[in-house]
């Protein structure tokens, strides 16, 4: 979604969502970059340092609306905790422990065999690697 002059409510309808006053703002905050990594809180902290009247629980709404929208990638780093990643292409990611941040890494970096074959009636869609380390 990254863009010189994105159209963001163009972009959202595009995948079927209506782009209502909070998605647009959210869209331009998450997009108008390059690729990032955000937690739903630390996306409300700069909607509130932008001013912008958009509670926590629509950014939670929005982020999972993007997500499904196939906007976004969630990247879920333990039990109650994702971040939602700009980067929908496939790669793979470390995990700072310590610090809590998320750092990309290309696919082809990592060679993964042995995988059982997937249960009956099913394909494999993606394989995610996340690779803890601390500083």
């Amino acid at each position: 979604m990254p863009d010189s002059s994105p159209d963001f409510p163009s972009r959202l309808r595009a995948v079927g969502l209506r782009p209502t006053r909070q998605r647009v703002a959210l869209a331009r905050l998450l997009f108008g970059g390059g690729h990032r990594h955000v937690t739903a809180e630390s996306l409300h902290a700069e909607v509130r340092a932008a001013q912008m009247p958009v509670s926590l629980a629509t950014v939670y709404n929005a982020l999972n609306q993007f997500r499904d929208a196939g906007l976004l990638r969630e990247v879920v780093v333990a039990p109650g905790r994702s971040y939602f990643d700009t980067n929908i292409g496939h790669h793979h990611h470390f995990f700072v422990e310590s610090d809590g941040e998320l750092h990309d890494f290309p696919s082809d970096k990592v060679t993964i065999g042995g995988l059982p074959p997937p249960p009956k009636g099913t394909r494999l869609s993606r394989v995610d690697v996340i690779v803890r380390v601390r500083r």
